[in-house]
């Protein structure tokens, strides 16, 4: 099971197989790579409470530029919105991992060896490069339920990107942030295409009674992110 894996201490990337010079993401140098086990080692994902049924999931102390992953207990038992960079083997195992896009796939080829817990990645993003090297169970296309999860393919900031919406709470990872007056679209990737399909986001979210907003490193109140968003939206226009 315990491949050759190394994680990047800037960002929180995890590359598997031979150490490259140079971090695929950050672009960070090899002196800042620790292996997965001294990883273990230093960061424990911890959990924090968001309501009854999600936990925030992130390494303390943070691992670089590491996205939160979120717990979610459904009827059909507990997934994962996106993973942990740290790998950590004495959490409380998801049933799946579903990711909003192929940025940080974290550690979920350990934590899929090591519980059989299934992981789902939007084909076009599975595609890519840097996903290559993670094992994905269901190539996924369009928009789909399950477990009473919702997905919702968007795009934009990455081809594959996919916003999830369980109950009263939204998972939007990185789409746009920070919550308040200076949310921006993600700089990163095609900003044109970002742009243009941001507005589907607030379709499907127009008509819902939500409460919360899970992002990559933020919670935020849902009325007060949907009126911040809307604004951005104007203004891009």
């Amino acid at each position: 099971m315990y491949h050759k894996q190394w994680v990047c201490i800037v960002c929180g990337y995890n590359m598997i197989g031979e150490m490259p010079d140079v971090c695929p993401f950050c672009g960070a140098r090899h002196d800042k790579f620790v292996t997965w086990d001294e990883a273990e080692q230093t960061y424990r994902v911890t959990p924090h409470r968001v309501n009854d049924y999600v936990t925030q999931l992130l390494s303390v102390p943070r691992l670089g530029l590491e996205h939160a992953a979120y717990r979610i207990e459904t009827d059909d038992g507990a997934v994962w919105i996106d993973c942990p960079s740290a790998f950590n083997r004495d959490l409380e195992p998801p049933e799946a991992i579903y990711f909003t896009h192929k940025d940080f796939l974290g550690a979920s080829n350990q934590y899929r060896e090591l519980w059989g817990a299934k992981v789902y990645l939007h084909v076009l993003d599975a595609e890519h490069p840097l996903a290559r090297p993670f094992p994905v169970d269901q190539q996924f296309n369009g928009d789909f339920t399950e477990h009473g999860i919702e997905a919702f393919h968007i795009g934009g900031h990455s081809p594959g990107f996919t916003m999830y919406i369980y109950g009263k709470v939204l998972f939007i990872c990185d789409y746009a942030f920070p919550p308040g007056s200076k949310m921006r679209l993600n700089p990163f990737g095609p900003q044109d295409e970002t742009r243009e399909r941001a507005p589907r986001i607030l379709d499907i979210i127009s008509e819902r009674s939500l409460e919360i907003v899970c992002g990559y490193n933020f919670i935020a109140e849902f009325d007060g992110w949907r009126e911040d968003f809307k604004h951005l939206l104007d203004q891009a226009r």
